[in-house]
């Protein structure tokens, strides 16, 4: 549905910034870009890394408009009673709580901004979707509350919600003519999705190319604020490619304390891990072992980003299997749930053998045994 005859234009002397998780991205009741739209400076990016993100560097370097994050934890703000004095860089993050949690809490950038939050004043309006809990808010809603307080004119960005509202109403209504349930599930069942979307198929495209990563952290468990003992570190990185065969597998020593559980958690031994080799030769001997042309496929990024931090090289092109494999599994919906890397490989077949030590060896075989399972269905469908 179209709502462009509802947006009003907000100029504002906040800079707002809006960093978007990239499974929010194409959510069609979704408000980041329905707020880009109604403020006209306002910046919006998507994107799991934000440490190196340009964009947002060059945002968070305005002297003129210090940069505050909105996002609730130990030491934040009220911003409605205690608003910043001067013009700020507003920067909001978009997503799910737990997709917004992760963003924050793998970002050193955004966790060491200024915070600030709030408890919504009045009960959200999102009437097609609930929120965890009563204060909480979409973020239109959030931008309407908090640009309010920060320009001195609540009433102004009230107009915020008539694209909302106009949605919302649109939605509901479709929601009236639609089929009952069981009439659904017919038109479901008479029209199949295709079994590989295009994401896969384009990198399936590329077998040759294919390059399964895996990467295992020291971490120590994560304490309600988001932070933690110390920062996660890379210290089990391995790659495979399918199509010929060839590994990469390093064990690296870590630089700080090993976390109680990491050795069980990994399945390899504290004394393997301290005398795993050192971050650097690790490094190298992975830039010496890429090819320009890889698609790294991983499970989610977390180990992806680890060894980006540590100044890691990765190829340009890759593939999240666990975004895909969500798309894969309900197109109709994605936003789905597919649970674990492991639980997701057992609806394959059978477990397939390790692909190096420990527990970085037996996912990357899943990984593995994921793209292959792929191209048979795409052939199968060809």
């Amino acid at each position: 549905m179209c709502y462009c005859a509802s947006l009003p234009s907000i100029p504002t002397t906040t800079r707002v910034v809006i960093l978007q998780h990239p499974r929010e991205r194409d959510m069609p009741i979704g408000t980041a870009r329905m707020a880009k739209l109604c403020l006209p400076s306002a910046e919006l990016h998507v994107s799991h890394h934000w440490d190196d993100h340009a964009a947002l560097r060059a945002a968070l370097g305005d002297p003129a408009r210090p940069p505050i994050l909105l996002y609730p934890g130990e030491g934040a703000k009220n911003i409605l009673t205690e608003p910043p004095a001067g013009p700020v860089t507003l920067v909001v993050v978009d997503g799910t709580w737990s997709q917004a949690k992760v963003l924050v809490r793998d970002s050193t950038i955004l966790r060491t901004l200024p915070r600030y939050a709030f408890a919504a004043p009045e009960l959200s309006r999102y009437r097609i979707r609930k929120e965890p809990r009563a204060e909480y808010c979409s973020t239109i809603e959030a931008l309407m509350h908090v640009l309010g307080v920060l320009e001195r004119d609540p009433p102004r960005f009230r107009a915020l919600l008539a694209p909302f509202e106009a949605m919302i109403d649109a939605q509901l209504a479709a929601q009236q003519r639609a089929p009952k349930r069981e009439g659904v599930r017919q038109l479901v069942r008479g029209k199949r999705s295709p079994l590989v979307p295009t994401m896969i198929t384009d990198a399936l495209a590329r077998w040759a190319d294919l390059l399964c990563v895996v990467g295992e952290a020291n971490a120590f468990p994560y304490l309600q604020d988001g932070r933690a003992k110390q920062p996660d570190e890379l210290v089990h990185w391995l790659a495979y490619r399918p199509a010929d065969g060839s590994r990469f597998e390093a064990v690296i020593a870590p630089r700080g304390e090993l976390a109680p559980s990491t050795a069980f958690h990994l399945q390899l031994g504290a004394d393997e891990l301290h005398a795993g080799e050192s971050p650097d030769a690790a490094l190298a001997a992975f830039a010496a072992f890429l090819r320009p042309t890889d698609v790294a496929c991983t499970w989610g990024h977390h180990g992806t980003t680890l060894w980006g931090a540590g100044g890691g090289t990765l190829p340009a092109d890759r593939l999240d299997l666990r975004d895909a494999t969500r798309r894969r599994v309900n197109r109709a919906t994605p936003d789905q749930r597919v649970g674990s890397l492991e639980s997701y490989a057992r609806t394959l077949g059978p477990t397939t053998p390790p692909i190096g030590r420990g527990r970085g060896g037996e996912r990357l075989a899943m990984l593995a045994a994921i793209v292959r399972s792929w191209r048979e269905a795409t052939h199968n469908d060809g």
